[in-house]
């Protein structure tokens, strides 16, 4: 599967939304829309971490556990999972389990460390999601990133 990235532009504009919004509600700035074979969005989750106090609430685990819990399981190979940013090695691993056929990010994990820094207390374990879903016997496309300078905005001064 391949796909250019101006067709995927609103979709992660709207993982971008949901990042502000995900924010907006106290939690981390990351959101992900699931797109099915059509281009419609199917489905969309944003991050929990801080409303549910458990870490693994990334917008994209959320969207995994909702897409796996209500669409029939052979029809996920077919979708597309679209986030505001690049998934950590956590999420791309749901995203393989659950055989997901792609992953379109905006903001690339170098860029994201580069804006919140790094923290001693708040570790990060850099893994590109590429790399994650190479290690798997099957295939799972990625394209990104792209729209960088929206997506980076709804992360500015939150990491301070």
């Amino acid at each position: 599967m391949t796909g250019s990235t101006q067709r995927w532009e609103e979709p992660a504009r709207r993982a971008i939304a949901l990042a502000a919004q995900a924010r907006e509600r106290g939690n981390h700035p990351f959101g992900a829309v699931l797109v099915g074979p059509d281009g419609a969005a199917l489905l969309e989750a944003e991050n929990t971490v801080a409303d549910d106090g458990d870490v693994t609430g990334h917008a994209e685990t959320n969207l995994v556990r909702l897409a796996t819990t209500t669409l029939p399981h052979d029809d996920l190979p077919a979708t597309t999972l679209v986030s505001s940013c690049e998934p950590c090695a956590m999420c791309a691993a749901a995203i393989y389990w659950a055989g997901i056929g792609r992953i379109v990010y905006a903001l690339p994990e170098h860029v994201l460390y580069e804006i919140a820094g790094e923290d001693p207390e708040n570790p990060t374990l850099r893994l590109p999601c590429r790399d994650v879903v190479a290690a798997g016997s099957k295939p799972v496309d990625v394209v990104g990133p792209m729209l960088e300078d929206e997506a980076a905005e709804v992360h500015r001064d939150f990491w301070a």
